[in-house]
């Protein structure tokens, strides 16, 4: 059994491959990020940092098609708000829905699972409709209200709270005289702990990067997000490229701080909920 799990050189070499062939992009990302125009025709295509950075990344800013400042700070504030009121009502849900006894509690959960199975391009326009009624086009409301909890957080959640949290611990903690509230931030946040920072990071990078919602909703130009710049700056019949490669590596430099800085804690949670499955 335990050969099973011995590396051999050729595992070795195709785990090299495998690594090359994902880091590539993101790194030729950054070297046409350093670049003028003329190193996208190059052939061989260039492989190291130019020394156009610093004027690149000032163009990029001056441009007042893009807005890309106000994308940036528009996405970091629609990005952090989503993140922590899903990992929040997620938790409160999760523990109820694993821990608590009350009437229609599986049909409830069914309709939740039920949410996860309706393509979001369906909800489209009866949410855009809603939003104009509310007279929210064309603000940052309207990417951020629709999408404050969602049915994955929850049933993630849910799952999670119903291994990681005995019902004798529950018991002990109200016997001890702790009512709802106190034993969920007392006992349940502090267990789920590693569950919420796997789905904070995820729903983190998944509203950082999406791009349908808020290019239905958000019409005005001058309010966008960082996606809906990125695509400002690729309109148009000439198409700055070395813009365009600044553009993508600044709006997907908070993506790789994230998981430079928590990705062990990510794999730690997801390798936690395996063993406890």
């Amino acid at each position: 059994m335990s050969r099973l799990w011995r590396a051999t050189p050729l595992t070795y070499l195709a785990l090299v491959f495998a690594a090359v062939l994902s880091i590539f992009p993101i790194w030729w990302m950054f070297v046409v990020a350093s670049r003028s125009n003329d190193a996208m025709g190059q052939l061989p295509p260039p492989v190291t940092p130019g020394g156009n950075l610093g004027a690149n990344i000032a163009r990029l800013f001056d441009n007042t098609d893009a807005y890309f400042l106000t994308g940036l700070i528009n996405s970091a504030i629609v990005a952090t708000t989503v993140t922590v009121s899903v990992v929040f009502f997620s938790s409160l849900a999760g523990f109820a829905f694993a821990k608590l006894r009350f009437r229609g509690r599986n049909a409830l959960l069914l309709v939740i699972i039920a949410t996860m199975m309706v393509p979001t391009q369906l909800g489209v326009i009866p949410l855009y409709l809603l939003m104009t009624k509310l007279h929210w086009n064309d603000r940052l409301p309207a990417v951020i209200v629709p999408v404050l909890v969602t049915g994955f957080g929850v049933f993630m959640m849910r799952q999670y709270a119903g291994q990681a949290i005995s019902d004798e611990l529950i018991e002990a903690a109200r016997m001890d005289g702790c009512g709802t509230a106190r034993i969920w931030w007392h006992v349940v946040v502090p267990a789920l702990r590693p569950a919420a920072a796997v789905l904070g990071l995820l729903t983190f990078m998944t509203t950082w990067n999406d791009f349908l919602w808020p290019y239905a909703v958000l019409n005005d130009p001058a309010n966008p997000t960082v996606q809906l710049s990125l695509r400002a700056l690729s309109d148009g019949y000439y198409q700055d490229m070395s813009q365009v490669f600044t553009g993508t590596a600044i709006a997907t430099l908070p993506l790789l701080l994230v998981f430079v800085l928590f990705g062990r804690q990510i794999i730690g949670g997801i390798m936690e909920g395996a063993v406890k499955a």
